[in-house]
């Protein structure tokens, strides 16, 4: 598979500031996977632990921190010659061995030539337990695959090339392919196992079978979370999220019995493992939006298109089958997707608008930055007309440059209403996220 970080690794790799790599992000979104291929196919060769798995690996760390002394250790347990600028090293899960994240600095300050990568899913745990290396290592995050990296992965290299432009007026017949490959993406989802599997069976089930196997692993994982939270109160919290996608987020609706501190605490679990992502309120009255963004009001977005689908228990065959896509489960997918989209090409910094006044209340689904420019973002169907919130912030905020509403219509531009509708298979390039797998 083509993806994204392929391009940010090479760039690590050439940087001649070039510090160690941690590449985070949550289970299964395809971080080791990406750095083996790197490593394979940019150096004489790679050396891989890992530090959940490999005991052993661990007590290399356990005494003094001295770089060459652990990297000769290696050598031997492993029957690897590490040649610096010749070898990658990789250390994988290295969240299961807090000691050998404050390494990395030695790795940077005693062996500078040495390339060295790690990952790990649930590596926020473990950094709040250690004395970590500042400004001696470098973080790159790892998203579930796009909308144009699915394309290329099932074999739509074209059309993935098309939505990574500035969005545009596609001709109709191409515009029918890129909706009809985005109603699959709704439900194949990001996850790169899932993707696989459609692509090998050309089944939708197969990869609905992945997505369960997926949810059941983090559902697992929560034992490792326990300590931080109550793993009933953080299933519940995972389910009732997921059926909430697009609403404003309230701790007492997500877990029954269960006090709203302890739901907070389950809550702000599963950010820290990456399998859900909350979306700030904020007044966007300048940059950057996080400085206005409130702790209170805050809508949440899960990891994957796929995952939700599993967790929401929506049926699959009814939901697949209606027109809209932007009507399934209740608009909820079709606002996940652009979360999706824009968590990328914001680098993961999400944001959405919302007023309420007695005498009525406005609310624009996300707030994203472009082109230094701050932009409102609506994902609905209609003409402009209706789209009253929209009108509302752009005549609030005049420093808004313009506004989009990503549907299913063609490509339009209203400029004396500033506002452009794009269709939402072009959610990553509109909103700043360029580039070429």
């Amino acid at each position: 598979m083509k993806r994204f970080i392929d391009k940010e690794l090479k760039a690590w790799k050439e940087n001649p500031r070039r510090k160690p790599l941690i590449v985070r992000g949550a289970r299964q979104v395809g971080k080791t996977y990406s750095i083996k291929q790197f490593g394979a196919g940019e150096f004489e060769n790679y050396t891989y632990i890992d530090l959940e798995r490999n005991i052993d690996m661990r007590r290399l760390f356990e005494g003094d921190l001295q770089a060459k002394k652990i990297l000769a250790d290696i050598e031997v347990l492993l029957g690897q010659r590490i040649i610096p600028g010749k070898t990658l090293l990789v250390i994988d899960e290295i969240q299961a061995c807090p000691r050998a994240i404050t390494a990395l600095r030695y790795f940077f300050e005693e062996i500078p030539l040495l390339h060295v990568i790690a990952a790990g899913s649930l590596l926020e745990f473990a950094l709040g337990d250690i004395s970590f290396p500042v400004g001696r290592v470098q973080f790159l995050y790892c998203y579930p695959l796009t909308f144009a990296e699915y394309l290329a992965a099932t074999g739509h290299g074209d059309a993935a090339l098309t939505i990574l432009k500035r969005p545009f007026k596609v001709s109709d017949s191409v515009h029918a392919f890129l909706c009809e490959e985005l109603r699959r993406y709704f439900f194949v989802g990001g996850m790169p196992e899932s993707v696989n599997a459609f692509v090998e069976t050309g089944s939708m089930k197969a990869s609905f079978e992945v997505q369960a196997e997926i949810c059941e692993t983090f559902r697992m994982d929560f034992s490792k979370y326990s300590r931080r939270s109550d793993k009933d109160c953080l299933n519940s919290v995972l389910t009732a999220t997921a059926k909430a996608v697009g609403q404003q987020t309230k701790y007492s609706r997500l877990a029954e019995g269960c006090s709203n501190p302890t739901i907070k605490k389950a809550y702000d679990t599963l950010g820290l493992a990456g399998v859900l992502r909350k979306v700030a309120s904020t007044d966007p009255s300048g940059l950057p939006l996080g400085a206005n963004a409130s702790s209170k009001i805050f809508k949440t977005i899960l990891l994957d298109l796929g995952l939700m689908r599993y967790l929401t228990g929506m049926p699959t065959d009814v939901e697949y089958s209606t027109p809209d896509l932007l009507s399934i489960y209740r608009g909820g997918v079709a606002e996940q997707f652009a979360g999706q989209e824009l968590s990328v090409s914001q680098n993961g910094n999400l944001f959405y608008w919302a007023r309420h006044a007695k005498s009525s209340s406005a609310e624009v689904d996300f707030c994203v930055v472009a082109d230094n420019a701050i932009i409102p973002v609506e994902v609905k169907s209609g003409p402009s007309g209706k789209l009253k919130s929209m009108h509302l912030f752009l005549k609030t905020y005049p420093n808004a440059a313009r506004g989009y509403v990503f549907s299913t219509q063609p490509y339009a531009l209203l400029p004396e209403e500033k506002i452009a509708f794009i269709p939402l298979y072009f959610a990553y390039s509109a909103t700043g996220g360029f580039g070429e797998l």
